[in-house]
């Protein structure tokens, strides 16, 4: 492969879990390569593309417990490089979307060691398909704003509440399940209406997918009581109200808290 010869690593985004999202460029690289390290959300039918000859090797890192920490991923995947492998890195969603792939890019340039990125379906956009949801919306919702809720234990989420609490804006909010309370609180304070609609999507595109609608003002009480143990994301915006009949599978948490639709 001309691009992918001995030596050489690619950052590779799995997408959101499905297989059949990957990119055509994607599936040929897991396939090609003699290493493969990949993120503890990469699912089975992902790595079930890598070659007979390909060794997966799990660093693990999962929200809350991270097995491996960045600097010895990174020094992983440059030794498996200098060592003359086809290494791939092979991480959920879009590598440069809250994928730490900087540190990684940095880590293999600095080594002097060849690497390129791949790019995949974010869980956003996955979120979005499933609901059958446009992100953006003509007068409605004229910005998309991508932010993740991550923090360290202990410290409050350092973002412009102000900023993002902009009627017109649909906010996806990556692993935003732990921090609903917090998330509620700041955007009503910085003056999100209550009655802002929510979409909340577990395990997007996979088979146990759960989809859930609520409002701003009770998402804390949807992230509690409404999901499971896989990850989450948040879309809280005006465009999620937009006409488009829910599916079947999809609850919505303020009908069974009232007994029909708020308006």
């Amino acid at each position: 492969m001309s691009d992918f010869p001995p030596g050489t690593v690619w950052l590779v985004g799995a997408g959101p879990g499905d297989p059949e999202l990957l990119t055509r460029k994607a599936e040929r690289l897991i396939g090609a390569a003699s290493v493969i390290f990949h993120d503890a959300l990469v699912g089975p039918a992902v790595l079930d593309l890598a070659s007979a000859h390909g060794r997966l090797v799990s660093v693990g890192k999962r929200s809350g417990r991270h097995s491996r920490d960045q600097a010895t991923i990174d020094r992983l995947i440059v030794d498996a490089a200098l060592a003359g492998e086809r290494v791939v890195r092979l991480k959920g969603g879009d590598p440069s979307i809250f994928g730490r792939s900087a540190e990684e890019l940095d880590a293999c340039r600095a080594a002097g060691v060849p690497v390129r990125v791949c790019p995949g379906v974010t869980a956003a956009s996955a979120a979005a398909s499933s609901l059958c949801r446009s992100l953006t919306l003509r007068g409605v919702a004229r910005k998309l704003v991508l932010v993740t809720a991550h923090a360290k234990a202990g410290e409050v989420l350092d973002l412009d509440w102000q900023a993002l609490a902009d009627p017109q804006t649909t906010l996806a909010v990556y692993m935003g399940k732990a921090a609903a309370p917090e998330l509620t609180q700041r955007l009503l304070h910085a003056g999100l209406p209550g009655d802002t609609p929510v979409a909340i999507v577990e395990n997007a595109s996979l088979p146990g997918e759960r989809r859930l609608s609520t409002r701003l003002d009770l998402l804390p009480i949807a992230a509690r009581s409404g999901l499971g143990k896989g990850p989450a994301l948040l879309l809280i915006g005006a465009a999620l109200s937009n006409g488009t009949a829910r599916t079947s599978s999809e609850r919505s948490l303020t009908e069974s808290l009232s007994g029909r639709p708020r308006r």
